[in-house]
């Protein structure tokens, strides 16, 4: 893709998870890693009124400077440090969807309710400690949350999730928010039965050749 269609790309996944609920307003942002550089979301302006020129793109081995004539998301620290810290992660979408963000006011990690969780790389999605907006405390705590996996909660603020791309990304967050509001009525009616952590292992282990075929033909459909 051109830098041009990514930046554009990043708006279209705004307005769609602003349109789709999964975010409000202009609380929620987005990055993509282009190249050596990273493209983010600027900081307050609505989505319906936002130009691909307003991307503000900061290189990842950098300290925050930037490119463009918007300022970025003031959320760029954990951005920016999560790209640096993850090879594999091509974007990362943030928001503040309703269930998530209620299982972060409220303390609760989610754990292994439902064997999708496994799409986040482990038995349970952890909360990152609590830290203002903005702040490096608030990315030292978001890296340690999300050590092997690829979502988290963000204590009394929202979500991450990431993705080796921006529609990865997207899907990751949309199953976030999913698999929060089912965890989040179970508690109404007593609790989830947990998966055993053996069981997420094999799921880990079916995922990674989900979708795989052998090449062969004239074979019966599962």
């Amino acid at each position: 893709m051109t830098e041009l269609s990514i930046r554009q790309s990043i708006i279209d996944h705004c307005r769609g998870m602003n349109a789709s609920g999964l975010n409000q307003g202009t609380s929620g942002n987005i990055s993509v890693r282009f190249g050596d550089r990273m493209l983010i979301t600027p900081s307050g302006i609505p989505y319906e009124t936002m130009q691909p020129d307003m991307i503000a793109s900061l290189p990842v081995a950098g300290n925050g400077d930037y490119d463009g004539p918007k300022k970025p998301s003031v959320e760029w620290p954990f951005h920016l440090d999560i790209m640096k810290a993850r090879p594999d992660v091509g974007a990362v979408v943030h928001t503040h969807s309703t269930y998530a963000t209620i299982l972060a006011m409220a303390g609760k990690p989610i754990p292994a309710c439902h064997y999708m969780i496994a799409a986040f790389g482990g038995p349970d999605v952890r909360i990152a400690d609590y830290a203002r907006y903005g702040t490096k405390a608030l990315s030292d705590s978001v890296l340690r949350a999300m050590e092997g996996r690829s979502a988290c909660l963000m204590a009394n603020h929202g979500m991450i999730a990431t993705g080796a791309t921006l529609e990865k990304a997207m899907w990751a967050a949309v199953e976030l928010e999913t698999l929060s509001k089912q965890y989040y009525h179970t508690l109404l009616i007593g609790g989830p039965m947990i998966l055993p952590d053996e069981e997420i292992v094999g799921v880990l282990q079916g995922f990674a050749t989900y979708g795989l075929q052998d090449g062969k033909t004239g074979g019966k459909a599962a």
